[in-house]
């Protein structure tokens, strides 16, 4: 098994430990360093290769959302706080996971098997493979076509705010356009082709791109002008995906 060398970075001793003893526990992450700020991460950084960083964020100093900010290669990251208002930032900043002090081993666990798998499929991309077979996994493309009268428009993934589902079309809502692009195509396959890409389903005539939400309130998404339903079937998930508490 390939293990992935990761660092834990906490200003409090009692806050590294219990995140070195939860890396303990799973055979395939390799401890390399625990700093107590962002500034020994950095000597980490620089002096050895480190593939996943479990960050605390409000440390003396520089706070961990700045600190991720500096680094212009990042390896993995999972945010690990006490404070749950850093939600929204943290995938802004394309972490892998918010976790919420205290951790469970369960739900570190989780994140880390996340992490894993992800680490896993880039060394597959970037592996040498036999011209003659075909790669095991191929690289997920931030971008696909759709028809729109007649013609094949692009859509890059990264720049769609949201997509509402009409009866027999979809909207997709693209950040810096004042037009969705309106084109005949099944919820069901749009949802495949964004999901690895931390866009969630919401409602049944509704995905959103979590990087986008500005706020959750009441069971309504707000995203720049937008006000978007959060069906009762999807309010958990969301909140779960948020590691917030359901919004009253």
């Amino acid at each position: 098994m390939e293990k992935m060398n990761c660092m834990v970075v906490d200003d409090e001793k009692m806050g590294r430990s219990l995140l070195e003893e939860n890396v303990s526990q799973l055979p395939f992450l390799n401890l390399v360093a625990s700093c107590k700020n962002a500034f020994e991460a950095m000597e980490q950084l620089q002096a050895q290769t480190i593939d996943l960083i479990f960050l605390d964020i409000q440390m003396p100093g520089m706070l961990g959302t700045q600190f991720l900010q500096t680094l212009k290669k990042k390896p993995l990251v999972v945010f690990v706080t006490a404070y749950d208002h850093y939600a929204v930032e943290s995938y802004q900043l394309d972490v892998i996971d918010y976790l919420m002090k205290p951790v469970s081993l369960e739900r570190f666990s989780l994140a880390a098997h996340k992490a894993y798998h992800l680490f896993q499929q880039a060394n597959s991309i970037l592996a040498p493979t036999n011209p003659t077979t075909t790669p095991a996994v191929e690289a997920i493309e931030d971008f696909f076509f759709v028809n729109v009268e007649y013609s094949l428009v692009r859509i890059s993934i990264p720049q769609i705010t949201h997509i509402e589902g009409l009866k027999d079309y979809v909207k997709i809502f693209l950040d810096g356009e004042r037009r969705p692009v309106l084109t005949k195509v099944t919820m069901k396959s749009l949802e495949a082709k964004v999901v690895p890409h931390l866009f969630m389903r919401v409602h049944k005539s509704f995905i959103v791109n979590i990087r986008r939400i500005e706020s959750v309130k009441q069971q309504r998404i707000k995203i720049g002008t937008f006000d978007i339903p959060v069906s009762d079937s999807h309010a958990s998930d969301l909140m779960e995906k948020l590691n917030l508490t359901r919004p009253s």
